[in-house]
């Protein structure tokens, strides 16, 4: 199975703000569209964002992000990053980056928000906000 690599993970207080990178060391992102997701403890694991080889994004979050997640791309670094600022407790969660290789798709495309989806996956980086 195809991995990808997160980090930029960690402790933080509410209102702080924080970079997740994605990376895979077994294929080219370029190639890829990517998306993050994030699990929280008894919770489903849900879509935020995913953007596409051309860098549209598709939003996928749930209504308590309002705009406060940004995802980016930088194919010269072969990185997908995802910008989470004014943190609040509730975004505390394990974060998750997955891709799908669609060098055979229209550059702009995105698959839906469903996990299955996406066949790469990262092991995850956990994000905890708290006072």
């Amino acid at each position: 199975q195809l991995q990808l690599v997160e980090s930029g993970g960690g402790s933080v207080q509410p209102g702080a703000s924080l970079r997740l990178s994605c990376s895979s060391p077994e294929f080219s992102l370029a190639d890829s569209a990517v998306a993050w997701f994030r699990e929280a403890p008894g919770k489903g694991r849900e879509a935020i964002s995913c953007i596409s080889r051309a860098g549209n994004i598709s939003t996928f979050h749930v209504d308590s992000i309002q705009g406060r997640f940004t995802v980016y791309r930088d194919n010269a670094k072969h990185t997908v990053s995802l910008h989470l600022d004014s943190l609040r407790p509730e975004d505390s969660a394990v974060y998750y980056c997955a891709g799908k290789f669609v060098r055979d798709r229209r550059p702009t495309y995105c698959p839906r928000d469903s996990t299955s989806n996406y066949p790469a996956w990262g092991q995850g980086t956990h994000v905890t906000v708290s006072s």
